[in-house]
Order: structure tokens, then C-alpha cells, then sequence
């Protein structure tokens, strides 16, 4: 098929063109960065559009003739100052590229890359369907969210109403090798950089980017159209922290505090690094979005894409090997044991 994938050159990406080369597909990519050397050349060469989404003459180049297309596209930030590009990105851009696509003449495949925090984000214990509603009352603080919620919603009415097949993936946090601009695998490189003061109380679910990539590849033919699709192992912090500990030797932070203490405590050692000039340690949001629970239920993704979760001890393993091959020494404190390996490899 002739497949256009959007921000194909990102986390997802990285994993889900090679998958999609190797099944004899006809890539387009659009992405601002260049892709890797090797998808340009060989049996199935990418074809490679430099552009921002906001060239609306260089997207409607990459749509020419395209039979399926993956939105994966996308900015993940917990800065406020940040929402702003985000919105444009998630809701603009999508929104002009779906318009886009509905004067085609043809009706091409959409595969859009959401997350699980538009479904599964709660501020009790619980694990999150796909039956559940927007959780717009508790994520409405956080810009990354909310304008992923707000694409959702602009995706699935948009579709229905134009008769253009989607399916929706909602992955959890990404985890696993790849991660070039580390803004998936933050957990990680904070909890390495020792910038988490106090454990977390609330419940994380991450995903393998590569079982994601897969599951991303299956749903070129299968998923529940204008459905959504939940993809995660869930964790407490507590465990997730501990696991990281052993696996690295990196103490998991000891002090626990209750939510409200852990977050006014964020947000006054933020107001204390910006009187100093400084940048501060750890974003107060990410304190807050640590004290709440992001569990889902996978099932339905098993079942319609064949999802299928590898060990998490591989997913934490390849992990913290990539972000340490990424990060300069100095900015990872006394490594030792395993990790000072890792590193040494």
C-alpha cells in the first residue's frame, strides 16, 4: 500500500516504518528532522518530505496517491508555556490534514497515534476502559493531555461524518530504546538524575514502543473502526521506582509524602529555582501527574490488534541502556554496579 505516516521519525516511528518497509509498504514520511540514512535507500525506500505540518502545500504533496495514513505527529510536554504548540499541533494541524484528506477523492485509512492519558487518567485507584469518558475535569491542568483529548474528538467526529475509516491507539507512557529526545522516557532519566524527591502515590502504565509499534502495524487491517484502543502494563510508582532500583542500583527515593504536601512542595522548590535563576530539578506538573493513576485495561487492544506486552524487565533493561547512551556523563551522578555496565557498554 501507499502509506503516509506523519512524525514518522519520532519515538513511535523509529519502531513502526521499519516494520511497515519490511512488509513491502510504499512510505511517505513528513517530519521536520530526517529519518535515518538507511530507510531512504535499500529494496523499499522511504520517500522523504522535510516539512512542518503547517504547510499545508507540502502535507497535500505527501497525501498524493496514499491509501493509508499514520498521524503519529505529535509534541509531549508538561510545560505550561508549551500548550500553545500543542494545541497547533495536535488539533490544528489535525484538523486541516484530516480537511485535507476528505478532498482526496478516496477515503485512505487514518491510523492516529492518541495516548491513554484522553481515557485512563484518574485521581483514585482504578483501572481505566475505553468505555470510560473524557477525564477533561482532572487532566484539564495539563496541556499535553487536554489538547490530545481535544485531537481525539476532532478525529472521531470529523471521520464519522466524512465516512473516512480511523482507528485510535491509545498507548500508555513509551518506554524501550529509541526515545531520541528523551520526553517519553522522562521517568527514567529523572529517577537516574536522582531529581525525584520524594516517591510518588499514585499508579503508571508504560509500553514497550516496539509492542506498540507492532500493534500500530496490525491496525493497517484490523482494530474497531472509530474506536479507541488501550495499550499498558500498569505499576504503582512505588513498584516502578523499586524495579528501576534493582535493576540499576539507583536508590528509589525514600521520603513519602501525601499528595497535597508532595505537590505545594513542587511548586515552592519551582518558585525557589526561578528566584535563583535556575532550572528547576523536576517540572511541578510532573509531580502532580505522578500522584495520579494511569492504569488501563489492555484487553481490547489484545484482542482487535494482537497487542501483546513483552517482559517489562526487557522494556526497563533496553531503557535505561538507551537513555544512558544518550545522557553525558556528568549529568548522571556515581554510577555504579550494573548501571556503571551498562553505561561502560
Amino acid at each position: 500500500m501507499n502509506i503516509l505516516v506523519t512524525g514518522g521519525t519520532g519515538f513511535l516511528g523509529t519502531h513502526l516504518v521499519p516494520l511497515l518497509r519490511a512488509q513491502g509498504h510504499a512510505l511517505t514520511l513528513i517530519s521536520r528532522s530526517k529519518p535515518p540514512a538507511a530507510w531512504l535507500s535499500g529494496e523499499h525506500p522511504v520517500r522523504h518530505v522535510q516539512a512542518d505540518l503547517k504547510d499545508r502545500e507540502a502535507v497535500r504533496d505527501s497525501l498524493r496517491g496514499v491509501e493509508a495514513i499514520y498521524h503519529l505527529a505529535g509534541l509531549v510536554s508538561f510545560k505550561n508555556e508549551d500548550g500553545r504548540k500543542m494545541y497547533e499541533l495536535h488539533v490544528d494541524c489535525t484538523r486541516e490534514l484530516l480537511r485535507d484528506v476528505r478532498t482526496l477523492g478516496t477515503k485512505p485509512r487514518v491510523i492516529l497515534a492518541s495516548t491513554s492519558g484522553t481515557i485512563a487518567v484518574s485521581k483514585e485507584e482504578r483501572v481505566g476502559t475505553e468505555a470510560d469518558d473524557y477525564p477533561i475535569e482532572t487532566v484539564g491542568r495539563w496541556p499535553y493531555y487536554l489538547s490530545k483529548i481535544y485531537e481525539e474528538k476532532l478525529a472521531l467526529e470529523f471521520c464519522k461524518k466524512e465516512g473516512i475509516p480511523l482507528v485510535v491507539l491509545n498507548p500508555s507512557l513509551l518506554m524501550g530504546p529509541g526515545d531520541d529526545r528523551l520526553s517519553s522516557t522522562w521517568t527514567v532519566v529523572k529517577f537516574l538524575q536522582r531529581d525525584i524527591p520524594a516517591m510518588p502515590g499514585g499508579g503508571m502504565s508504560f509500553v514497550d514502543a516496539r509492542d506498540a509499534a507492532q500493534a500500530a502495524a496490525n491496525a493497517l487491517t484490523r482494530g474497531e473502526l472509530y474506536g479507541r484502543h488501550l495499550m499498558g502494563l500498569n505499576f504503582s510508582m512505588k513498584e516502578f521506582f523499586e524495579r528501576l532500583e534493582r535493576l540499576t542500583g539507583v536508590a528509589a527515593p525514600r521520603m513519602k509524602l501525601g499528595k497535597s504536601l508532595n505537590i505545594f512542595g513542587a511548586y515552592a522548590l519551582d518558585q525557589v529555582a526561578k528566584w535563583r535563576g535556575e532550572k528547576p530539578s523536576i517540572d511541578p506538573q510532573e509531580v502532580e501527574v505522578g500522584e495520579h493513576w494511569f492504569w488501563c485495561d489492555s484487553s481490547k487492544a489484545e484482542q482487535q490488534l494482537g497487542f501483546v506486552a513483552r517482559d517489562p524487565y526487557e522494556t526497563l533493561h533496553d531503557t535505561v541502556h538507551y537513555v544512558l547512551g544518550k545522557l553525558p556523563p556528568g549529568e548522571l551522578p556515581g554510577l555504579k554496579g550494573e548501571l556503571a555496565q551498562l553505561r561502560a557498554r
